[in-house]
Order: structure tokens, then C-alpha cells, then sequence
């Protein structure tokens, strides 16, 4: 079985290096949509896949970071990058360049990460990430997969390389999530929300 949940944010990057000057060359933003897809061959108690209402707390907070924040690549210009964390207060920062592609990824790994440190409550059973489809327009997205995510022929990605604002981390109902994360700390799912 296989269930979708549907998130939004608006967020501004500059993919360099891309062929479109328009998009290499200047700050520019999206309304992005980000499906999570989910799937087990089990259901829980309340015959669900995951409860929807369990994906709006750690996956949502960890998703709504990139809204009206800019989303910066490590690796640009340094000059650029200590300008916009200068003048942006919501910002993160990614070992690879902002596009739809490598968003899919990073979303991934990080939805991948929260899967495996949460503890169910309510007979969840193998629920696994099945992919992650970055819209970044109406008439075009990208999806990645478990092989895209962990892919060295498109660059490993570290989440330890992930970036949060202070402010970003601020504003998560736990300031020490990321943190909790990448210790592989569990999460203990609520009984009921």
C-alpha cells in the first residue's frame, strides 16, 4: 500500500552551473510542492499505512524549514554565501546545488532519517519511504528514490553537510531536532494528536 502526503513551501536558490542563465545567474524563488510517499504491506490499529496526522510534526517541521528561507549551496561563491546568511535569517545551507533533483534527495534522506529514529505507537509496521517528488513548478518535478538518495554517481550527501539557520532551529517545536537526528536519538510518536 502506498499513501501520499502533500506539503508547500516558498523558497529561493540559484542553481549554478545549470544552462539557463536566468536560473545560474540569479536569486529566484519557487512555490514548491513536496509529496512524501509512504508504503507497508501492514496497517496499523486505525487500518492506516501512517496516520497523516503523524507526518504534520517532525517530517512537516523539517520540511517547512526551507519556507521563505533561501537555500544555499556550500560550495558557491563565499562572498555570496556570507551575504545572504548576513541579510536572511532564514537560510539553509546543502553540500549540493539547490536544484529540484538534489532537493528530492536531500528531503529523502532526511524523511529516511525521521522514519528510522521514530518510535510507533499504534502498530505501524515496515513503513517505509518510498520517494520524494520535488515540484518545483506546475509543469515540472523531480523524483527521488532510495538508490537516487544514497547515490555516489550524483554526489554523497552527508546530513551532517545540512545546514539550519539558528532561526530556523528556533522555530522547531525542539531546537535540538536536527541534532537529535543526526545522533540517531528516537522519537517517540504521540498515541494520539
Amino acid at each position: 500500500m502506498l499513501i501520499r502526503k502533500l506539503f508547500k513551501f516558498e523558497n529561493a536558490h540559484i542553481v549554478r552551473d545549470c544552462t539557463t542563465q536566468r536560473c545560474s545567474e540569479n536569486i529566484h524563488g519557487h512555490s514548491y510542492k513536496i509529496e512524501v510517499l509512504l508504503e507497508s504491506n501492514y496497517l496499523d490499529a486505525g487500518q492506516m499505512v501512517y496516520d497523516f496526522g503523524l507526518t504534520k510534526r517532525v517530517i512537516k517541521e523539517l520540511i517547512d524549514s526551507f519556507d521563505h528561507a533561501i537555500t544555499l549551496w556550500s560550495k558557491d561563491d563565499t562572498k555570496y554565501v556570507e551575504a545572504m546568511k548576513t541579510y536572511s535569517n532564514r537560510w539553509v545551507e546543502l553540500p549540493v546545488s539547490p536544484s529540484a533533483e538534489q532537493f528530492s534527495r536531500v528531503i529523502y534522506l532526511m524523511v529516511e532519517r525521521v522514519l528510522a529514529c521514530t518510535d510507533m505507537q499504534n502498530g505501524e509496521r515496515e513503513v517505509k519511504l518510498h520517494s520524494i517528488i520535488v515540484h518545483e513548478t506546475d509543469t515540472g518535478y523531480a523524483q527521488g528514490f532510495k538508490e537516487d538518495a544514497h547515490s555516489e554517481l550524483m554526489g554523497t550527501i552527508k546530513l551532517e553537510d545540512i545546514v539550519f539557520s539558528p532561526q530556523v532551529q528556533k522555530e522547531w517545536s525542539d531546537s535540538a531536532l536536527w541534532e537529535k537526528l543526526l545522533n540517531h536519538i528516537h522519537i517517540k510518536n504521540p498515541k494520539k494528536v
